[in-house]
C-alpha cells in the first residue's frame, strides 16, 4: 500500500538540486570508516595477501572528504586456479556486509588463498558506512549504477578494478543485509526522490539470498542456505508467497535481473553469483551472528566451486 510521503520534496515530483542539497545537509557521521576498517585491514592482513588501494573517492565539491578506497587480493595470483570476488558494503548501512568481509578476511583467506585467487573489497561506500546510509553523497544508489559510465563513482571504481583483476571470476559473493530502516527511511526517500508513490513491503525476518534469474544456479544457492541455517534462521516469505515483493523461487532463495538493473552482483559473468540479505533488526540474531553469516555464505560458496571443479 501507499504510505505517507517523504518528509523533502514535493509529491509526485522528483526531487530538484535543491532537494538533494537539503538531504545532504541532513546527513551526519556516525561512525569511523578509517578506524573500524582500514586500520583493521592494516593491523590484521593475513601473510597471503596485499591490501591495495585502488582508488578514491573525491566528494570535496560537496565539503566532504576524500575516501581511499581499499581491496584486499592474493599475494600470489595463478592462472591455473579459479578467482573469487567478494564484496562487502556497496550500501554502506548495511554493517555486517562490511564487517563479514573484513572478519573473512581475517580469519579465512590464508586456509583458501591456496586454492583460488581471492579479491575481496570489504566497504566499497565509506561514506555510507560513515553516515550509515545507502546512497552515495549525490544521492545515487552505487547498487543500481554497475553500468557503463556509470554515475556513481563508487561503482565505476570497482568495475575498473575488477575489470584489471577479476574479470574471469568464477564465483561472486556479493554482502548485505535487509533492515528495518528500508521502510522507515532509505526506501520512503527513494521514492520521492523519483517523485512516485512508495510502496511498502514486509521487511523479512531472517536471512535469504538474491540469486541473479538469468543465472540462478538453483543448487548453489540451496547449498549456502543450508549452511547459513545453522548460524542463523532463514526468512520466510508473506502471504503471497514473496519476499520483498519477489516470488520465492526455493527456501529462502529470490532472484533478480542483476545486469539489467546494475546491481553489483551483475558485473561479471560469473558461472556462480549471490547475493546475502542478513536481518539485523531480528530479536534473535546478534551481531556476531549476522557477520557469522556472511562468513559462512563466502566459505560455503567457495567450497561449493571448488568441489564443482574436482
Amino acid at each position: 500500500m501507499a504510505t505517507a510521503f517523504y518528509s523533502i520534496g514535493e509529491a509526485g515530483q522528483a526531487w530538484t538540486a535543491a532537494d538533494k542539497a537539503l538531504w545532504l545537509s541532513r546527513q551526519r557521521i556516525q561512525r569511523s570508516y578509517q578506524d573500524e576498517v582500514v586500520a583493521r585491514l592494516q593491523a590484521a592482513l593475513p601473510d597471503s595477501a596485499v591490501l591495495l588501494q585502488y582508488g578514491q573517492l573525491d566528494y570535496q565539491r560537496l565539503g566532504l572528504p576524500v575516501y581511499p578506497l581499499f581491496a584486499v587480493r592474493s599475494k600470489t595470483w595463478r592462472a591455473d586456479m579459479p578467482t573469487v570476488l567478494v564484496t562487502g558494503g556497496v550500501h554502506g548501512y548495511e554493517t555486517s556486509g562490511v564487517q563479514g568481509a573484513l572478519q573473512f578476511i581475517a580469519e579465512q583467506f590464508d586456509r583458501y588463498n591456496a586454492q583460488v585467487n581471492l579479491l575481496v573489497l570489504p566497504c566499497i561506500s565509506p561514506w555510507g558506512y560513515e553516515t550509515i546510509n545507502r546512497w552515495n553523497p549525490d544521492a545515487i544508489d552505487p547498487n543500481r549504477s554497475f553500468v557503463p559510465h556509470s554515475p556513481a563513482q563508487e561503482a565505476a571504481a570497482v568495475m575498473a578494478l575488477v575489470h584489471d583483476l577479476a574479470h574471469d571470476a568464477l564465483l561472486h559473493v556479493d554482502l548485505h543485509e535487509t533492515t528495518d530502516s528500508d521502510n522507515s527511511e532509505f526506501c520512503p526517500a527513494k521514492a520521492a526522490r523519483d517523485g512516485v508513490d512508495y510502496i511498502e513491503h514486509d521487511v523479512p525476518d531472517g536471512f535469504y539470498l538474491v540469486g541473479d534469474s538469468e543465472n540462478p544456479a538453483p543448487e548453489f544457492q540451496r547449498a549456502i542456505i543450508a549452511a547459513v541455517q545453522q548460524v542463523t534462521h532463514i526468512a520466510l516469505p508473506d502471504e503471497e508467497g514473496c519476499i520483498i515483493g519477489e516470488p520465492l523461487q526455493q527456501f529462502g532463495v529470490i532472484n533478480y535481473a542483476k545486469k539489467a538493473l546494475g546491481l553489483c552482483g551483475g558485473m561479471t559473468e560469473a558461472r556462480f553469483v549471490t547475493t546475502t540479505e542478513v536481518y539485523p533488526n531480528s530479536p534473535t540474531a546478534s551481531p556476531a551472528q549476522c557477520n557469522l553469516a556472511q562468513v559462512t555464505t563466502i566459505c560455503t560458496a567457495i567450497d561449493f566451486v571448488l568441489q564443482q571443479a574436482n
